[in-house]
């Protein structure tokens, strides 16, 4: 159904380049730019865009590895722009939607629509600009159960050619490239740029000046729910090589960080995963060293973590509470994305701070998932046309957070 799914959409792609180079206003946008909040009850990450003639504002759960932008069609969704893909085949009613959070799939209808988002040169939002035939799949209301109250679908930033990253470079010529930065307020918006930087935060700090990169790997075995023989993912795959605790490296199993394959194993980045989750032997390496270097007085669990302490000893900083810091080592000793106590230890109850990663289990599709609370405050550039990732580690460090992008003030 998946295969199905991507020839009729990257069919359709091709079908309507002229349209996206042709429909579009005189006016042609360096970058696109889109708010993203934390909802407070199901710790998902939404963004917020146009679509349909008349526009409507709907809100989206993002998903940085999915597929594509899927839309529940079967409740008031009204629109005089709304077309099915001529992709004159019956399979086109046929292509599937996937609530990635639960891991449910239907059959959905591919269509097309207007979708317009504001345009922006890093600093400020600019005009609203739209795109009159963007791809997306038609699914059922019963797929929304999960997410966040108040969405509509999901947005699908994998990198894929039927991703919104694509879409988007299809229609304006953006390099190939988006960033995002998630908040760690559920009062306040993160972004997600797509094009080029700049990325500036206030008081006029370029996030993109300094960035540390590493390659971008490709699980060569689709992780989608629904997807045939051949098919490569199109989630975001980085190759970490080791782990260290407080500066010290924890004894692995590495090969469990490797992808094998037949697409087990190895490091992926989830905005899925409210935090990270480790396969058993991995997490119970990670978690026993830091126990041992952070020294403090631990309490009872409280669900999804193994290990909460008491907090009311823990000193604070500027990037978060003084606890051990955790390294990612990539493709060398000298690269590394350190987690400081702003990503590890989420504060749970008063004087409660938990480690905030989890038991993935003995024999997980993927190793290493890297969650979005972990993602916080950090800015990943994903350049699509290098297959690179570029992260600014904490924020906090630089005196700004993901939230300080302006979106006040017009161009």
């Amino acid at each position: 159904m998946a295969s199905s799914l991507q020839f009729i959409l990257l069919s359709s792609i091709f079908l309507f380049s002229n349209s996206f180079s042709t429909a579009q206003p005189s006016f042609r946008p360096q970058a696109l730019v889109l708010p993203v909040s934390k909802d407070a009850s199901t710790l998902q990450y939404v963004t917020r865009i146009g679509q349909r003639t008349p526009l409507v504002s709907i809100n989206v759960v993002v998903d940085l590895g999915g597929q594509y932008l899927w839309v529940d069609c079967d409740r008031n969704y009204v629109s005089l722009s709304y077309t099915p893909a001529r992709c004159n085949s019956a399979q086109c009613s046929l292509a599937s939607s996937e609530n990635t959070v639960t891991r449910t799939a239907t059959g959905g209808e591919v269509a097309q629509d207007v979708v317009s988002l504001q345009a922006t040169n890093g600093k400020n939002p600019g005009p609203v600009v739209s795109l009159p035939c963007f791809l997306f799949t038609c699914g059922s209301t019963f797929l929304l159960e999960g997410l966040a109250s108040g969405v509509q679908g999901m947005a699908g930033l994998g990198r894929g050619r039927i991703g919104l990253p694509s879409q988007f470079v299809a229609a304006f010529s953006f390099n190939r490239k988006f960033a995002v930065c998630l908040t760690s307020s559920t009062s306040a918006n993160g972004v997600i740029f797509f094009g080029n930087g700049p990325y500036v935060m206030l008081p006029n700090i370029d996030i993109s000046t300094s960035l540390i990169y590493t390659p971008l790997l490709i699980n060569p075995v689709s992780t989608a729910g629904v997807f045939s023989q051949g098919e490569k993912s199109v989630e975001y795959f980085i190759g970490v090589k080791s782990i260290k605790v407080n500066e010290k490296s924890i004894s692995l199993n590495t090969s469990l960080l490797s992808i094998s394959s037949d697409g087990i194993g190895g490091t992926k980045i989830s905005t899925i995963n409210p935090y990270t989750v480790l396969e058993t032997s991995i997490y119970n390496a990670l978690t026993g060293a830091f126990v041992k270097e952070a020294n403090l007085t631990r309490v009872a669990s409280i669900a999804p973590f193994g290990f909460c302490f008491d907090s009311k000893n823990v000193g604070s900083t500027r990037v978060g509470p003084t606890v051990p810091s955790i390294d990612l080592v990539l493709q060398s000793e000298s690269v590394y994305w350190r987690i400081f106590g702003a990503n590890s230890m989420v504060p749970v109850r008063e004087n409660v701070l938990c480690l905030g990663f989890v038991d993935g289990g003995l024999n997980p599709r993927t190793s290493f998932v890297v969650g979005g609370y972990q993602l916080e405050n950090n800015l990943l550039q994903f350049d699509l046309a290098t297959s690179r990732l570029g992260f600014s580690s904490s924020l906090l460090f630089r005196q700004t957070t993901c939230s300080n992008f302006n979106f006040t003030s017009n161009v």
